[in-house]
């Protein structure tokens, strides 16, 4: 929120910074304020004193933006954008509002830890809290609004920053030009404003502004009028002028001393005119006895330069020699590098050979296994019996169940017309009884006669005991029928259970198998894969092996810089090849080396010694010239500033050793890294002062472009092909040996794989076979139980029937036993006109014709239930058998498809693979004779090399000795230069001039 305020608003507590030039002042309310805690107003010039210009005379310029990093409790960036008139930042005590007068202080040069509030200076840089680490480093930029010029500098805008280091390093910076404290100070003071020139009024310190005394308000008046300034540069000169008076005072004493020193010189003149007598007479043994030492040292060098002739011819002679041989070399490694592609290619030929035999090796296996697979077998027909015979059977039971339903509709008549005649007969009965027991009892009995009631008796005894023995048969036959027929019924279940297993193992087998055989083809096509990446990884080694023996070639030149690096024992001093000592990202290898130029194939040595030792060393080997890079360890180089208008750095694309990094730094000074060429001509036309590099190697300099295509690699090139293609063949090597091991550990499962899948289609056929078995065996028990059922009902009927027989029969025997006794024991009657034996005889007869009937029916209608169970049975036992026989024709069609198909495969596959074993052969045989003829060329590139390294020793020798000769007449013309100097120096007289006037053939006066 933004408010208006007072002067009087400013109470103890409070935080003030006022800018003179300025329209702005800064106010950070405590607690402790007369208004709302927390506060920071932003207030114009109500505090400005009576010293201040007038209102119409005041600058509009003021403060826009105040960025902070690091600095106290900003630890992220924070920007805050200040606008001419008052604003007002709410925050709690304790949110930083008074690090911002803080960073007001410090940017514009405050030197001193306490102003800040703080112990040290190191004590501004964010210092971490218990989320965030801290930091290393604080920074402040002020930018002021310069619109109307009111500071020095030729910018509407000037930005003021300050950096400081938690190492105690600090920076200054104007507009992003870096600059030092005074030169901050000195702008700003130019303006009315600086480290001195503005006021911060702390806490506790507002009264020292209120109740000052009028020598300190005087003080604060010249400091806002801007008189502080003038006072500060006249104290400047002031102590320059003190120390140009002192400075005179010493010449002065310098003058009167050597006055003092000029009489006892003319002392010494006299004594020297007397000594030069003396000097003409030594002058002259003096140039007699160098004279005779200088025609000594002549008539030595020429005896010599006479011994050195012999020395040159041999040399002479060895170096030809030496160069017809090393011509010889070029040419045999000029042919090895030429039958380099030759052999990659004939390997590469050879490993893809290899490898399609080993796919087809593979497809002619798989195949072959697969025909094997699907041969007929020996019994593939359905062991079951034929459907049209079952269905004919079936088509019987259907006619017999037809005529015995007839039967059991005439048996159910016949049981209708014999319940009705036994209801007749026992109604008939049930009248006579009535009739006869309504006459004399007695009487009737007495007349049917004791002899016709014994045999009565009898019979009736003998049919209850008949009826009896009938009862347990037919019980004994019904628990005999009853345990036939659940025994037939637990079989049946029990094979019905099995049966249900089987089916559903049936499914199971069929999923097993189903599952087995894509089991079998994923390892097929998993082994397939794995031998062709075994194939792939073999070519690729050995191609990437010839690769690198190619750079390893190009890497062993034989020039100046070879013959250094081979001499390190006698020039310790020599590192190595600046390109194995340079690690470079990718991509930017031919910037690198065309930035470089010549010095990318230079030899780094340490130190300038070394470079000296290096120097002598290729000119007594005649060797040729070679670029040194001297590895000083004077750190890093100049840097430029700031970041490029495109692209990259190159030098940030190097990395090095700190020894090398000050030098690359000066060679890569100013070079950009840009995309393309069109990029770098247009950068180039705006920043002429820069040099753009391509990543192909095109350089665009001031005045100076140099691009094309590259005829051949630089040595920091080939450097940075041969590291990249020794990893490469690492990773190669690695990923062929993982492969390796996947493809045996891939046979193992693919030969896990195709046992199972025979095994699944074993035990499918073996299934096949036990549900056809189980299946007649479940139809024969089943008749059987529901034939014992019928049986065991039919003799349940007859045994109730025969109960109920027995029971009449019984109640008959006690009624005649009765009456037998009564009748011995009565007078006989006349038992004329009872009919109730009659009456009785139909009665019984009715019931045993109904009961015959009955079990007639019954049995007819069991027999027409299983008969009807039995063809239904036949039916689906012949719809099952259909279906078996349909599947098993389409299992044995689709099989004679896929074997067709097989066998087709496998004959093409053989007859592949034999023209393949051919070019393997012949692959084989080429390889062989590229290998042989590098081989060839080898022994004749190890011969030529050790006859070199032998001349070259024996020219060594020559040049050892050559050389020492001219470094005893190098050092033998020294002596006489020497000794001509020293008579030129001292004499004033030349060699020549010398002999002749002083010479041994020259007499002494």
């Amino acid at each position: 929120m933004a408010k208006k305020a007072s002067p009087a608003g400013i109470a103890e507590g409070s935080f003030a910074a006022r800018n003179l030039w300025a329209d702005q002042v800064f106010l950070a309310r405590g607690a402790s304020g007369g208004e709302r805690a927390g506060a920071l107003k932003i207030r114009c010039d109500e505090l400005v004193l009576s010293a201040f210009p007038a209102p119409d005379q005041r600058r509009n310029v003021h403060l826009k933006t105040l960025t902070l990093k690091g600095f106290k409790s900003f630890a992220s960036s924070t920007t805050l954008h200040f606008e001419p008139g008052v604003t007002c930042v709410v925050g709690p005590n304790g949110s930083g509002k008074s690090n911002v007068v803080d960073a007001l202080a410090w940017v514009m040069g405050e030197q001193g830890a306490k102003s800040l509030r703080g112990g040290k200076m190191e004590d501004v840089i964010f210092s971490g809290t218990s989320g965030r680490a801290p930091l290393g480093r604080a920074e402040v930029q002020l930018t002021i609004d310069n619109s109307d010029g009111a500071l020095p500098i030729e910018y509407t805008e000037v930005t003021i920053s300050r950096t400081l280091f938690r190492n105690g390093g600090s920076e200054y910076a104007i507009n992003g030009e870096q600059c030092r404290l005074l030169d901050v100070q000195e702008l700003l003071s130019d303006s009315g404003i600086g480290r001195e020139m503005h006021v911060i009024v702390g806490q506790g310190q507002l009264d020292s502004i209120l109740q000052a005394t009028p020598e300190d308000r005087r003080g604060f008046i010249e400091e806002a009028a801007g008189v502080l300034k003038h006072r500060k540069r006249k104290e400047k000169a002031l102590r320059k002028l003190d120390a140009m008076g002192a400075n005179l005072t010493r010449l002065t004493d310098l003058t009167n001393e050597l006055r003092r020193q000029l009489k006892p010189l003319g002392r010494q003149a006299e004594v020297a005119r007397r000594a030069v007598v003396i000097q003409s007479d030594v002058r002259d043994a003096r140039l007699r006895l160098m004279a005779d030492d200088l025609t000594a040292l002549r008539n030595l060098l020429a005896a010599e330069v006479a011994d050195e002739t012999a020395l040159r011819e041999r040399q002479a002679k060895a170096e030809a020699a030496l160069a017809e041989l090393r011509t010889q070399e070029a040419e045999a490694e000029a042919a090895v590098l030429q039958e380099a592609p030759h052999l990659v290619a004939a390997q590469e030929t050879w490993f893809g050979l290899s490898g399609l035999r080993e796919r087809f090796n593979g497809l002619v296996q798989l195949a072959t296994e697969r025909v094997r697979n699907l041969q007929p077998e020996a019994i593939e027909e359905s062991s079951g019996r034929d459907p049209e015979q079952i269905d004919a059977e079936a088509r019987l039971l259907r006619e017999q169940e037809f005529e015995l339903s007839r039967e059991v509709e005439a048996a159910r008549e016949v049981l209708a017309a014999a319940e009705a005649r036994r209801l007749d007969a026992e109604q008939a009965l049930l009248l006579e009884e009535q009739r006869v027991t309504a006459a004399d009892r007695a009487a009737a009995d007495r007349r049917e006669g004791l002899a016709k009631l014994r045999g009565q008796v009898d019979a009736a005894r003998s049919r209850t005991q008949t009826r009896s023995g009938e009862i347990e048969r037919l019980t004994a036959s019904i628990i005999e029928a009853k345990e036939r027929g659940e025994h037939a019924q637990g079989e049946f279940h029990a094979i019905e259970i099995q049966v249900a297993g089987l089916n559903q193992g049936e499914v199971g087998l069929d999923q097993e198998y189903e599952q087995a055989l894509a089991a079998l083809q994923r390892a097929d096509s998993a082994v397939e894969q794995l031998r062709t990446a075994e194939s792939v990884g073999e070519r690729e080694r050995a191609a990437l092996s010839a690769r690198l023996d190619a750079l390893e070639l190009g890497l062993s030149r034989k020039d100046a810089a070879s013959v250094l690096i081979a001499s390190t024992e006698r020039v310790p001093g020599v590192l190595g090849p600046l390109a194995g000592l340079l690690q470079i990202d990718h991509g930017a290898q031919a910037a690198v080396a065309a930035a470089l130029g010549d010095v990318a194939d230079a030899v780094v040595v340490r130190g300038v010694d070394a470079a000296v030792q290096s120097v002598v060393l290729l000119k007594e080997q005649d060797a040729g010239r070679a670029a040194l890079v001297l590895a000083d360890g004077a750190g890093a180089g100049p840097a430029p500033v700031g970041a490029p208008p495109v692209g990259t750095w190159l030098r940030a694309s190097v990395r090095c050793d700190d020894s090398l990094r000050a030098v690359v730094d000066r060679l890569l000074v100013n070079c950009v890294l840009v995309s393309d060429v069109r990029t770098a001509a247009d950068a180039q036309r705006s920043h002429p002062d820069l040099v753009f590099v391509t990543q192909a190697g095109d350089i665009f300099a001031a005045g100076v472009v140099h691009g094309g295509s590259a005829d051949t690699q630089s040595l920091l090139e080939v450097q940075a092909a041969h590291d990249q293609t020794t990893r490469d063949l690492v990773v190669a090597t690695h990923d062929l040996e993982r492969a390796r091991f996947d493809l045996v550990a891939a046979r193992n499962v693919q030969s896990t794989a195709s046992d199972f899948a025979e095994g699944a289609l074993n035990r499918l056929h073996e299934s096949d076979a036990r549900m056809a078995a189980v299946a007649e065996q479940l139809g024969q028990l089943g008749q059987a139980a529901r034939s014992a059922h019928a049986e065991a009902e039919r003799l349940t009927l007859a045994r109730t029937a025969a109960e109920a027989a027995h029971e009449l029969d019984q109640q008959n025997l006690s009624t005649m036993e009765v009456r037998l006794a009564g009748a011995e024991n009565e007078p006989a009657v006349d038992p004329a006109g009872d009919k109730r034996e009659i009456f009785a005889g139909q009665a019984a007869g009715s019931r045993q014709d109904e009961v015959d009937a009955r079990l007639a029916l019954r049995t007819g209608e069991e027999r027409v239930g299983a008969v009807g169970v039995r063809a239904e049975q036949l039916e689906r036992a012949a719809g099952a058998e259909r279906q078996a026989r349909v599947n098993a024709i389409a299992r044995r069609e689709r099989r004679a498809v896929e074997l067709v198909t097989a066998q087709a495969i496998l004959a093409a596959s053989r007859i592949a693979l034999s023209r393949i074993e051919g070019s393997v052969a012949q692959a084989g045989r080429d390889r062989t004779a590229v290998e042989r003829a590098k081989a060839d060329r080898d022994q004749l590139l190890t011969k030529l090399r050790s006859s070199i390294r032998e001349l070259a020793g024996e020219l060594d020798l020559l040049k050892d000795s050559v050389h020492r000769d001219e470094v005893a007449r190098a050092e033998q013309r020294l002596r006489i230069e020497q000794l001509e100097e020293k008579a030129l120096e001292d004499f004033g007289v030349e060699g020549d001039v010398l002999i002749a006037e002083y010479g041994p053939l020259q007499l002494v006066p």
